[in-house]
């Protein structure tokens, strides 16, 4: 027992003995630096610096363009390529399920399955079945000559006017959880649907791309005009696809979902709807759910 003791003191001695490091002036042998150093300083220094070491390595590795040069990571520019990439081939696939569509319906046509007669048959069987016995009506001469009229006219006329008339049709631009609603008494004039980050934005309807930048405040911002004088705003996106004056269709890609902008509260996307000049609540033309 006593040789331990003894052992442990002497390893304690040897831990805890001061030693004086100096540095002298080799030819006045002046002091210039002295330190007093133990090996238990010396051994916990060195671990502390060990430990600084490896964490600085791995920040810099992580957050630092050095990671592109090391066997595994992939750089930023091939990410965003292929994400571009992904959005665009989801539009290409929408596209062709549309002519595909489209040739089925006119491949009878095309093949003379279907002739010419055939259609005009077919169009003088519905008129027959659309038939008024005259016979039946009680009509007075009034409603007689009103009918004359009317049916004089062309029932289908597509003049500009009505074209401008014509009620616009809006889709969800993403599916998610809708974390704040439309309240025009807050000032807030959108709706914030929360969703996955590189969910694909959508076009609401088809337009033209009038802005498609950066802001500090609401990060990558893109504005759509539609018919009607409607405009849709998307905030918050982690990048965007399309540019300013770019023509899009409905439920085309335009950004992906993100949290840029210094007023993001998390992934979502931040959409208005307006109608000349006045915000309005997207979920009166729009079903999210």
């Amino acid at each position: 027992m006593a040789k331990k003791k003894t052992k442990k003191v002497k390893l304690k001695q040897k831990l805890t003995n001061k030693y004086r490091l100096v540095i002298l002036n080799e030819h006045t042998f002046e002091e210039r630096f002295a330190l007093k150093l133990s090996r238990l300083n010396v051994f916990v220094f060195s671990g502390l610096f060990s430990v600084f070491l490896i964490l600085a390595t791995i920040l810099l590795i992580a957050f630092t363009p050095i990671r592109e040069y090391i066997p595994g990571y992939s750089s930023l520019k091939l990410k965003t390529n292929a994400t571009k990439l992904t959005f665009e081939s989801d539009s290409l696939k929408n596209r062709l399920a549309v002519i595909e569509n489209y040739t089925k319906s006119i491949k009878s046509v095309l093949t003379g399955d279907i002739t010419e007669d055939d259609v005009i048959d077919s169009i003088q069987e519905m008129a027959k079945r659309i038939q008024i016995d005259e016979s039946t009506l009680d009509a007075s001469k009034q409603d007689s000559i009103f009918r004359e009229k009317i049916e004089s006219r062309d029932r289908f006329p597509l003049s500009d006017e009505l074209l401008e008339k014509v009620k616009i049709v809006f889709f969800a631009p993403i599916s998610g959880t809708i974390s704040q609603s439309f309240n025009s008494e807050n000032k807030h004039f959108a709706i914030d649907v929360v969703t996955k980050v590189g969910t694909p934005v959508k076009a609401a309807a088809d337009g033209t791309v009038i802005f498609s930048e950066w802001t500090t405040e609401t990060g990558y911002v893109i504005i759509l005009k539609h018919a009607n004088n409607f405009i849709s705003v998307y905030k918050h996106n982690g990048s965007l696809l399309k540019d300013q004056g770019d023509l899009v269709q409905s439920g085309e890609v335009i950004a992906s979902v993100g949290s840029s902008g210094e007023l993001t509260t998390g992934p979502h996307l931040h959409f208005e709807l307006w109608s000349d000049g006045y915000a309005v609540n997207p979920s009166n033309y729009i079903d999210f759910e």
